[in-house]
């Protein structure tokens, strides 16, 4: 008796080490509805992924015009200005990254006024003035350090006025530009990072030019930069004491509320993550790298005057409180200004904002002249 064996699959020639398929695909068992569910899946993920790339595309672009920030070009100088005779600089920042160009205004070397006053009397053909008796050159500088999305003008500050200022009070001035505000090749805002550098590189002009009492005066992100570039100096670019008009530092925080003055309704997640990602493509620095936490932390050695306002909208004056807070120097002293919006202090509160500038300045250069005074009784 014989027994038929049929086989589970049809029985034919398949490709060696292949099986054949034990039922239909099941692609091939979908109906008209099936379909219809696979259709509209595969558009919702076209139409998700379209989503999340116009999301990454537009926190890039914020991220750019953050490393970018527009800046107008410069309008005017210091001589056509005020009437001050300066010298136009470029040098190497202390890196040698990038470049720093800036203004030198020496001190006037007549007691009736600035030297460009008199020698643009003299080129029109006018009588020139008295020369009163001859004041020796200035041993003593202040450098600009101006705010982000500025350049060394900084007209609401007004950066004119307070070089006119100083000239008068026989310091020489010294105005440049960061790198992202550059006349010459611009290059990227950095956070603090290669802006220090700058700052260090025009501290060290300064002192090339006969400085010994070197003063940083800094307005919001330069604050900041002054902060952080105090934290690299050595004795060929010391800085002797510090004026921070409206401090402003990089951090998450601070990222998220400059944003939202232009954006007020983006949400902080997840923006500030995603563009904190992707600052470091055009940068080149990750924000969380920065020494902010060191700048909070660290007692300075040289007088450090902070002014700030209770209405800053841009840098909060709880930082500045801490810093001022934390200070040991004997000169060093904050200035808390009622309703002061950022960077306004001097608009709103002219007279006593330059009392109180005057007053700090006076007190550094008297200490100063005492430790001079003392080393060189220690050399005789």
């Amino acid at each position: 008796m014989s027994t038929t064996i049929t086989p589970l699959h049809p029985v034919g020639p398949f490709p060696p080490g292949l099986l054949p398929p034990l039922a239909p695909a099941p692609a091939e068992q979908a109906g008209p509805g099936a379909r219809r569910r696979h259709a509209a899946l595969a558009v919702l993920s076209a139409f998700a992924a379209m989503l999340l790339l116009l999301a990454l595309a537009f926190h890039g672009y914020v991220a750019w015009v953050i490393a970018h920030p527009y800046v107008p070009a410069l309008t005017s100088n210091p001589l056509a200005a005020k009437g001050l005779a300066y010298d136009d600089v470029a040098f190497p920042s202390k890196s040698g990254r990038t470049t720093v160009h800036g203004w030198y205004i020496p001190a006037a070397v007549s007691g009736g006024g600035a030297s460009a006053t008199l020698a643009a009397a003299g080129a029109e053909g006018g009588p020139a003035p008295a020369k009163a008796a001859a004041v020796p050159a200035s041993d003593r500088t202040v450098v600009f350090s101006h705010g982000y999305g500025a350049n060394r003008e900084e007209t609401w500050v007004p950066m004119y006025d307070l070089a006119e200022l100083l000239h008068g009070l026989h310091y020489n001035v010294f105005m440049f530009d960061y790198g992202y505000a550059s006349s010459g090749v611009r290059t990227p805002a950095t956070g603090g990072r290669e802006e220090s550098q700058q700052l260090l590189a025009a501290v060290q002009y300064a002192r090339s030019q006969g400085a010994g009492e070197v003063v940083v005066w800094g307005f919001s992100m330069g604050a900041g930069t002054a902060l952080q570039a105090a934290l690299q100096t050595d004795a060929s670019d010391r800085i002797d004491a510090m004026l921070l008009d409206s401090l402003f530092l990089p951090t998450g925080d601070s990222l998220y509320s400059n944003v939202q003055q232009y954006l007020k309704d983006l949400p902080r997640y997840p923006s500030v993550p995603l563009i904190k990602w992707m600052l470091p493509f055009f940068t080149g620095v990750h924000l969380d790298s920065l020494p902010v936490r060191q700048v909070l932390q660290t007692p300075y050695p040289m007088p450090v005057f902070i002014m700030h306002g209770t209405d800053d909208a841009i840098a909060s004056v709880s930082t500045a409180k801490r810093i001022a807070a934390d200070q040991q120097n004997a000169l060093s002293r904050s200035w808390v200004v009622q309703g002061g919006k950022h960077e306004l202090l001097f608009k709103t509160r002219p007279k006593e904002y330059i009392q109180r500038a005057a007053l700090f300045l006076s007190q550094v250069d008297a200490s100063y002249k005492t430790a001079k005074e003392a080393d060189a009784g220690k050399v005789a």
